[in-house]
């Protein structure tokens, strides 16, 4: 499992965009989002730099957790 904190994510629309901008790269992904943690928490996804690249692009700043 890949976790990202997600500090710009403030709300449903941004768990939506940070959601579809994964899915778009991984559509195998499982995706967890809990807003009030700022967590990101992705599955079956091989390739961690990837994600955290799609959810740049949608206009976030994830940093990935241990």
């Amino acid at each position: 499992m890949i976790q990202f904190e997600v500090n710009d994510m403030t709300c449903g629309h941004c768990v939506g965009a940070v959601t579809a901008a994964v899915k778009d790269v991984a559509p195998e992904a499982v995706i967890s989002v809990d807003l009030a943690e700022r967590a990101v928490r992705v599955e079956g996804v091989p390739d961690a730099d990837v994600v955290e690249q799609a959810i740049r692009e949608a206009g976030y700043s994830p940093s990935r957790k241990a």
